[in-house]
């Protein structure tokens, strides 16, 4: 059987998703629904359209060769009604002005290796290798692991960002074709998870543990954002599980930024935190100093 995904990007010598020089491939679909995402155009699991407002010169090409009526221009503002939208991409054929793209993309198994493997010097002489990021990579579970498998038969390194929700069976078969996971720790109490991400937190919990008791290597990534998770009880939580685990690589805090709200108004959903402002290095610094005062000496900036 082939194994297909949508990937709606893959970038190379990647030197911020793992160890070494890396090609990252970012998979569509995602079964949580963070505000604050800065990749919300994963979220979906399928191809949509994405719309650089900035960049439109409002000419109307796209209006005249669209045959489903998505685009329009009403007192000088282009509106797009990305229901009717059929993908079928006329109207980014036509914009002269790079406004509009297609994300996602349907790959094998092959096509992405075709892109992996034209680094692999790269990988053997910085100890790098492939990193599947997203969305959640896991959520398009046949091919993530026949892509890992795939590697991991060719001696290439692999790491996989993961939010952890994903059926704790089907995680554990994975664990032997991962040499290292890059570990989402959102929000400690289970009830404040599921408000803002619209998932609990006990699976993910039981996979964090599962893979760390297996042997894998861990980075545990800590997203912080202003008046949800910035709270003494969730730094003390981190600080437990850094007592608990102590042989996590690195505990590292990923700052609020807001670039996630422009992406999500190009691709139609006007739900944003638009009340939350990015994140002032001296307010990380606190932090850090903050999570090193109880105990946590492998935490840094992500």
């Amino acid at each position: 059987m082939i194994e297909k995904a949508i990937v709606f990007d893959i970038q190379r010598a990647s030197l911020h998703d793992g160890p070494g020089i890396r090609t990252t491939i970012f998979m569509k679909g995602c079964p949580l629904d963070c505000l604050w995402c800065h990749n919300p155009e994963s979220l979906s699991a399928s191809r949509q359209l994405f719309f650089h407002y900035d960049k439109c010169t409002q000419c109307g090409d796209c209006a005249r060769v669209c045959t489903e009526n998505v685009h329009n221009f009403v007192e000088g503002v282009h509106t797009i009604d990305y229901d009717k939208c059929a993908l079928c991409g006329k109207c980014v054929d036509a914009c002269n002005f790079n406004a509009l793209k297609i994300s996602g993309k349907e790959m094998t198994v092959n096509d992405v290796m075709v892109e992996v493997m034209a680094d692999v010097d790269f990988y053997n002489s910085s100890g790098g290798g492939i990193t599947l990021s997203g969305g959640e990579p896991l959520f398009q579970y046949p091919f993530a692991k026949a892509l890992l498998k795939r590697c991991k038969e060719l001696g290439i390194h692999t790491c996989v960002e993961t939010s952890g929700f994903v059926s704790p069976f089907k995680f554990k078969q994975l664990l032997p074709i991962i040499d290292i996971l890059l570990f989402d720790y959102k929000i400690t109490d289970s009830e404040d998870h599921k408000k803002y991400t619209g998932v609990p937190n006990q699976a993910i919990l039981e996979n964090l543990n599962a893979a760390y008791r297996y042997g894998t290597s861990i980075i545990l990534r800590c997203p912080v954002i202003p008046e949800i998770n910035d709270t003494d009880w969730h730094f003390n939580a981190i600080s437990e599980l850094n007592e608990k685990y102590p042989k996590l690589k690195a505990i590292e805090l990923l700052p609020y930024h807001d670039m996630g709200n422009c992406k999500r108004i190009s691709i139609g959903i006007n739900e944003t935190l638009t009340e939350v402002n990015t994140v002032l290095p001296e307010t990380s610094n606190k932090w850090i100093v903050q999570l090193r005062s109880l105990g946590c000496d492998k935490v840094k900036i992500g």
